[in-house]
């Protein structure tokens, strides 16, 4: 079991290790149900919490654990130098629970806690010391504290989704999109890491995202298209439609789903393979 442990109270990249770790033995979980290997289901499935070893929940963040099982002393959350994190800081990694949001909500306060908190790391604003120390990122390519070109924190905009505030995704998606792409030669607001860059840029234009790679679950964000054709390997056709799309439309009002109206704000990969059309009705103001 990975404890999230560092070598020292000076350096080590642990804690991101056990986060990411975590989620790979959740995908792994999955791969074993499938095939009815349900021994190698509960192993790791129980290995998939392990992120909760690093959850302190007397700061509600994630950070390293020294050998004796203590937290490590003198944590920053802010800064990304000698906090058991390689590539980013605590503030975007303590979301890195894609796979389980339900129970991070629940470890952070609850989902109006958790909204507070995504509202603070959208909106908070950075002193010139961090971006000294952070290599590669300046304020053109940040929102806030939230950093999209480093990809571990690509899912956390749509978390507002597990919220009762889900029109904050669409508005922080829109934005982004907005923000950190354009059609120039610096374009990307990151690093394009095996195409995971343009990847979030093309789901979410579409409309939804894969937050956890492995579940057949997306959210729903905030279209960027007017319409959309996909056609799949299987041979059938998967229709994009956005009603009253403009500049300023970035909250979705209604969603139908082949002529029925979509109940929650996920749709289903069974959803697109089956073939179909989803329809989108954007407007200025959120539903509420």
């Amino acid at each position: 079991m990975d404890l999230g442990f560092i070598p020292d109270e000076k350096s080590g990249t642990s804690v991101s290790n056990t986060l990411e770790y975590a989620y790979d033995d959740w995908c792994i979980a999955q791969l074993a149900k499938k095939l009815d290997r349900q021994e190698i289901y509960e192993e790791f499935i129980k290995r998939s919490s392990n992120w909760k070893n690093n959850f302190n929940p007397t700061t509600g963040f994630m950070q390293p654990k020294l050998a004796n099982g203590t937290f490590k002393s003198n944590f920053d959350a802010m800064t990304t130098h000698g906090q058991g994190f390689i590539e980013g800081n605590s503030w975007n990694y303590s979301f890195f629970v894609p796979h389980n949001p339900t129970e991070l909500i629940a470890k952070m306060g609850g989902k109006s806690a958790f909204s507070d908190r995504l509202d603070t790391l959208f909106s908070m604003h950075l002193p010139d010391s961090f971006f000294a120390e952070t290599e590669d990122i300046t304020r053109e390519g940040i929102i806030g504290g939230y950093v999209h070109g480093n990809e571990p924190a690509h899912h956390v905009a749509y978390f507002y989704n597990w919220t009762n505030e889900p029109w904050k995704t669409q508005y922080q998606v829109r934005k982004i999109m907005k923000m950190q792409y354009k059609p120039t030669p610096d374009g990307l607001g990151g690093n394009d890491d095996c195409g995971q860059m343009s990847a979030w840029y093309i789901f979410s234009s579409l409309g939804f995202y894969p937050v956890a790679p492995g579940s057949t679950e997306y959210a729903i964000g905030s279209p960027l298209v007017n319409n959309a054709v996909l056609t799949l390997e299987n041979g059938k056709m998967f229709i994009i439609e956005v009603l009253n799309q403009k500049d300023k439309n970035v909250y979705v009002q209604k969603i139908v789903l082949n002529g029925k109206p979509l109940p929650t704000l996920f749709i289903n990969h069974n959803d697109i393979t089956a073939g179909g059309k989803l329809t989108f009705y954007m407007g200025s103001k959120p539903k509420k």
